[in-house]
């Protein structure tokens, strides 16, 4: 499976991260015919390479700008051309607010996401001194709260219309603030595959994601409604993710979905049974010791993906049926035993691994060597590559 990696890898030194531009390729039409209509923000958080981000853009139909991940990150890539910006979470940094502020002056489109009163005050305090009037979206809590278990992530504080309310009065009062956009994030159906290894967890949550389907159809619906009775002219309703792109597609109210991790196919996106995606980035390791017939060691490896401790944080193997961790190790900083299920590997050998997670492997190597066919493409800078390290 992995000889074409090997023919067009051969001169790279291990370890190396790798992108395979045929998967990607497959991957962008997949998230194309699974948005439908809808537009397409690009999750710079799970891409982290300027260079992959062009390439999408270049390459997917339909899209509508970025949501990035931090002030700082979000100044990097103005500064590199790019525009109609989200950031997709609640920034309190003074003096990169301030340089967004700058491009929003310029004419740049940059959009901060707010969910409580200290966000709005922070925001129209810089722009009243600055005399700018500063776009935001508002971001709802989409979360499923079962009494017994809050299904989603913490995040928004706006989970009712109640809360709602009062917000929205507050907001409407600031000069310095326009509301131009809501996001309702699915993070339960989103980001929660339904195919973990444990086979009874994974019917608990098919049948947790199908009631929770019900819920934020009429709850968005809802709040979508309520916030343009006080800002009716929204230019955009954020929503979804890469596990959730046919649902979100589906509902009338959201004008965009946010896809990211989609592109790259990490590991973890294998639970989702409604997911065919093609394996697109992972590393390399070089296999430097043999201490037992069914054993081999890896040089490094140790690349653990970020949330709550669990197996399947963990690299995965790009030939799970070949390969597996051992117990008491798992991946290691500097060493990684693998023990060998069929294939014959000895030192000197490459062993190919995904990351868990996206993003995340930019943040171990400063550029992905990305691969067609069995021909090497050529290197793919990452932030990390740029000098840059946002989170």
């Amino acid at each position: 499976m992995t000889t074409r990696f090997d023919h067009a890898f051969t001169k790279i030194e291990r370890p190396f991260a790798w992108l395979d531009l045929d998967a990607l390729d497959e991957n962008i039409l997949t998230v194309q015919q699974a948005c439908e209509q809808k537009k397409i923000r690009i999750a710079t958080k799970s891409i982290r390479s300027v260079e992959v981000l062009h390439y999408l853009h270049h390459h997917l139909e339909n899209t509508q700008g970025w949501m990035t991940f931090t002030a700082a990150e979000t100044v990097f890539l103005l500064e590199r051309g790019f525009d109609d910006v989200l950031l997709g979470y609640p920034v309190m940094e003074e003096a990169s607010v301030r340089h967004l502020l700058k491009f929003v002056k310029e004419g740049k489109t940059i959009t901060f996401m707010v969910d409580r009163p200290e966000h709005v005050a922070f925001l129209a305090k810089l722009g009243g001194e600055m005399e700018v009037i500063v776009p935001v979206c508002i971001d709802v809590n989409m979360s499923t709260d079962f009494k017994a278990l809050y299904f989603g992530t913490k995040r928004s504080s706006l989970h009712s219309l109640e809360q709602l309310t009062p917000f929205l009065e507050y907001v409407k009062k600031e000069p310095f603030i326009e509301v131009v956009g809501a996001m309702g994030y699915e993070a339960q159906i989103a980001g929660v595959g339904n195919k973990p290894t444990n086979a009874i967890r994974g019917k608990v949550i098919e049948a947790m994601q199908t009631q929770a389907k019900k819920q934020v159809t009429q709850f968005r619906r809802f709040a979508i409604a309520h916030i343009k009775a006080y800002f009716p002219q929204l230019r955009f309703v954020n929503g979804g993710g890469s596990g959730s792109m046919s649902y979100t597609a589906q509902q009338k109210e959201v004008t965009e979905i946010t896809v990211g991790s989609a592109f790259y196919a990490p590991a973890l996106f294998d639970q989702f049974t409604h997911l065919q995606l093609a394996r697109a980035a992972g590393f390399a390791l070089r296999v430097t010791r043999k201490p037992e017939k069914n054993v081999v060691v890896c040089h490094g490896g140790g690349y653990t993906a970020s949330g709550a401790i669990g197996a399947d944080r963990l690299p995965a193997f790009y030939e799970p049926s070949q390969f597996a961790f051992i117990g008491l190790e798992g991946a290691g900083e500097v060493q990684t035993p693998v023990l060998l299920k069929g294939k014959v590997v000895d030192v000197g050998d490459t062993i190919y691994f995904r990351h868990a997670k996206a993003g995340e492997l930019c943040e171990r190597f400063q550029v992905l060597h990305a691969v067609r066919g069995d021909r090497y493409v050529g290197p793919y800078t990452t932030y990390r590559g740029n000098g840059q390290c946002f989170l």
